[in-house]
């Protein structure tokens, strides 16, 4: 079977183990080389260490915004995973492209740097640019150093194209997203003399309960969005630890929770709520709360011109919705005032898990779709 040139080029990114938090800088350096050979100036924006970078690339007229194609590098671990092929060797089967990272999103990535490549060639109205991060899985970290210089480039991007997996049908919109380590703190004693010692994992099971009580509330009574599966802001306990011995009164329990919220809708009120919760319920004491992450929703409306520029590029058939998952758009939106939607190949269904694949004809659908873009540049 003979491979789209995207096709090809995902088999190579694939061969890249970029697992979040581990260098990604020789997947960067390897497009960055393949651009630079098209005379296509690259831009590489490092973590402090060095081993992780951001890639900004643009092709045609400085002085004009243009439309940004944005990825990111990193893939989740494959630890634990039943694959029954080699995650980080790209197989191909069934007219499908299977590897980690093959929907998540180097496919979009490897089409985005043909369609550079392509556009490279022509005489363009407004530049085409790429936007390559690192450790988005964990929180949309590294696009942030990037956004840091966008900031304050001449000319900002006039819309962003973020190229998640939605089986290249346009999302306008996503949930933002908050999480936070609470440390509830107790006293260590005998378990026998249990009562006259404040348990931690107590604390904990009391700010979980209020939290609970919050999350009745939103689902009732709070901001309702029907674009989304789950139309309220969402908070999620992910995991808790606390005690050293059944005998012992626990001193110290951590737990680690999210708030996912609407774009009407705030993680620092709905925070505060909970803590209303657990006073007004009783409860032993209150935790100390970290923020760890937080990036903001995105919230495009399906009338704007950005969308119905797409819709334009897109077969007719093309749906508009919202999505579930986060992404980078939030933090181009609202830092950068761009217009951003959402739309790449392959199925989110598929991220994250064992045996993750592309579909061949997903990968044509977008390298159509860019090089209409490219025509609508030129």
């Amino acid at each position: 079977m003979t491979l789209s040139r995207s096709a090809e080029l995902l088999r190579t990114l694939i061969a890249f183990p970029t697992i979040s938090r581990t260098p990604n800088l020789a997947l960067v350096e390897h497009v960055a080389d393949m651009l630079g050979a098209a005379g296509i100036a690259c831009t590489l924006v490092r973590n402090d260490t060095g081993t992780c970078a951001n890639l900004f690339a643009s092709t045609g007229p400085a002085q004009a915004p243009g439309v940004m194609l944005s990825g990111h590098t990193d893939v989740v671990p494959v630890e634990g995973q039943a694959w029954t092929m080699p995650p980080f060797e790209a197989t191909l089967r069934d007219n499908r492209v299977y590897g980690r990272g093959a929907a998540d999103m180097k496919g979009f990535v490897a089409c985005a740097v043909m369609a550079m490549l392509d556009a490279s060639k022509r005489t363009l109205r407004k530049p085409l640019q790429l936007a390559l991060s690192y450790d988005e899985e964990i929180g949309c970290v590294g696009v942030r150093r990037l956004i840091d210089v966008l900031e304050n480039a001449p000319v900002r991007p006039g819309l962003c194209i973020v190229g998640e997996p939605t089986m290249m049908q346009i999302a306008t919109g996503h949930k933002g997203k908050a999480a936070y380590r609470a440390i509830c703190c107790g006293e260590e004693g005998h378990s026998a003399l249990a009562p006259n010692y404040r348990n931690a994992i107590h604390v904990a099971t009391d700010w979980i309960a209020a939290m609970r009580a919050a999350q009745t509330n939103l689902a009732r009574h709070g901001a309702q969005d029907d674009g989304y599966e789950v139309p309220y802001s969402t908070i999620h306990v992910g995991t808790i630890h606390g005690g050293k011995a059944l005998n012992i009164v626990p001193n110290e329990c951590t737990l680690e929770f999210e708030i996912r919220t609407l774009a009407n809708d705030h993680a620092t009120t709905i925070l505060d709520d909970i803590r209303m919760h657990v006073v007004n319920g009783g409860g032993t004491a209150l935790p100390d709360i970290e923020e760890v992450n937080a990036y903001p929703g995105l919230d495009e409306q399906i009338t704007s011109d950005a969308v119905r520029f797409l819709e334009a590029l897109l077969p007719a058939e093309t749906s508009k919705r919202k999505v579930a998952f986060g992404t980078e758009g939030g933090l181009f939106s609202s830092r950068l005032t761009v217009p951003t939607l959402v739309c790449g190949p392959g199925d989110i269904a598929v991220a994250h898990k064992p045996d993750e694949y592309v579909a061949l004809a997903q990968l044509d659908a977008c390298d159509e779709f860019l090089a209409r873009l490219i025509d609508r540049l030129v």
